[in-house]
């Protein structure tokens, strides 16, 4: 049950490091920090004070590059690649007693895959909002994902089978809306 329990923590943390990549990485931090959550042995450095403060420093830089237009847009355009690889160490940590095969195969697959799917679907709204009101919408839609890699970030640490749902109904909404879109451009 442990071994689910920190596979359901992982893929929560992943889906949220899709909307902002440090944040969860901070939370994550926080919590080993404070023995809220045991980490995978190689991946006790993130919760070191170093660790702490370089990821809340990283946190504030990121959050406020979001809601400045235009430099928002060239950020999505390195976060994908950026989220697949933070969804994949944030899984990776979590996990324990698996073996080291079947760990990197779902932290790639469920962490990185779930982490660059959520990037990509925000890329795409942010680059929406811009489209159409000239970036004037843009602090909006920072501030709406933002909120939800807090909230995300939290569920996953302390109600981690709830988090799962989560992701499931955030991967059904998106999955949703580019299926509407698809249809409206054909």
């Amino acid at each position: 049950m442990e071994t689910f329990i920190s596979i359901c923590l992982g893929i929560g943390l992943a889906a949220s490091v899709g909307f902002r990549v440090f944040l969860p990485l901070l939370a994550l931090s926080v919590a080993s920090f404070f023995d809220v959550w045991q980490l995978n042995d190689s991946w006790q450095w993130l919760g070191s004070l170093t660790a702490l403060i370089t990821f809340g420093v990283a946190t504030l830089v990121e959050i406020s590059a979001y809601y400045i237009p235009y430099i928002d847009n060239v950020l999505d355009s390195i976060s994908v690649p950026l989220a697949a690889f933070a969804g994949t160490a944030v899984m990776m940590s979590t996990m324990v007693d698996l073996n080291p095969i079947i760990s990197w195969t779902l932290a790639i697959i469920a962490g990185g895959g779930t982490a660059a799917a959520i990037s990509e679907s925000s890329s795409v709204a942010r680059l929406t909002s811009t489209t159409t009101t000239g970036g004037l919408a843009n602090p909006i839609v920072s501030t709406i994902e933002t909120g939800t890699a807090m909230f995300m970030s939290v569920i996953s640490i302390f109600l981690p089978l709830l988090a799962i749902v989560f992701v499931i109904i955030i991967l059904f909404v998106i999955y949703k809306i580019y299926k509407k879109f698809k249809t409206s451009k054909s």
